[in-house]
């Protein structure tokens, strides 16, 4: 997912979504959906009325960081000027830098709701 799309259609099995918050209260949230007809997407906080700080935390930074440098380990495409560098992870420590890294971080609440956070949306 690109800076410019939109987190709402985010799909929680895609790979450009990173899951951050309580893992219990995922879990918890996902086992319920299964058990009502609401599914998970009608449990998404709108961009509009999300709660939780707009600074990434260092959990959710080791995480992005590790997921991307996988990614372009892999030949992902780096979106930016490598100007030399192979480390794939300082690769992305410096797209994250520059606000390019096309993640989405995922924030569940503990009710079972969850937030859509782009990389770009993020403050480091």
């Amino acid at each position: 997912m690109g800076g410019g799309e939109d987190p709402d259609n985010a799909d929680p099995n895609d790979d450009n979504v990173v899951v951050s918050g309580d893992a219990s209260a995922a879990a918890a949230a996902r086992e319920a959906a299964k058990n009502t007809v609401t599914s998970e997407k009608d449990k998404k906080v709108p961009n509009d009325k999300r709660t939780t700080t707009p600074y990434m935390t260092k959990y959710e930074k080791a995480r992005v960081l590790g997921t991307r440098a996988l990614q372009i380990s892999g030949n992902a495409p780096v979106l930016i000027d490598v100007e030399g560098m192979t480390d794939p992870l300082q690769i992305a420590a410096k797209e994250l830098q520059e606000k390019k890294i096309p993640l989405v971080v995922r924030r569940y609440l503990p009710d079972g709701f969850y937030e859509d956070w782009t990389c770009e949306e993020l403050l480091t």
